[in-house]
């Protein structure tokens, strides 16, 4: 995007300081230590999971920091947060259709990953039902 001569535009380097590391080295050791089996395959999948439940954080942080949401990116953050929690109504029915159906790490992730979205959801409801602005305290 920062490449794209219209977008880059709009990017405020000042206002994205979200150190990812502090995502990804725990995401990384936390899948060395929780994968199910030991090979490259399966490693980098748990890591995926790992980094995907928080990989929302930078994205949420900026939005607080500028509070400067436009309907757009307010749409998309909501509906993104919509589709992961559609994923626990999806576990949910197959646990009581599937025998043997557990993933302990995709649902841990993916329930960590949906209350982060919980805050943003409740102002996003807020500014909706009130017909404002989205914007989220800061």
């Amino acid at each position: 995007m920062r490449g794209h001569r219209f977008i880059r535009l709009t990017y405020d380097k000042d206002q994205d300081t979200f150190r990812y590391l502090f995502l990804v080295a725990p995401s990384a050791v936390l899948a060395l230590l929780a994968t199910h089996k030991y090979t490259p395959l399966e490693v980098l999948w748990t890591f995926s999971i790992f980094l995907e439940a928080v990989a929302i954080l930078p994205q949420l942080v900026l939005l607080q920091r500028t509070n400067n949401i436009d309907n757009l990116t307010g749409n998309y953050v909501f509906l993104l947060g919509t589709y992961r929690g559609l994923y626990i109504v999806n576990w949910i029915y197959r646990y009581l259709t599937e025998k043997h159906y557990r993933q302990w790490v995709v649902w841990v992730c993916g329930v960590v990953q949906t209350a982060l979205y919980g805050d943003f959801f409740y102002y996003y409801y807020r500014a909706w039902s009130n017909n404002e602005r989205l914007a989220l305290p800061s």
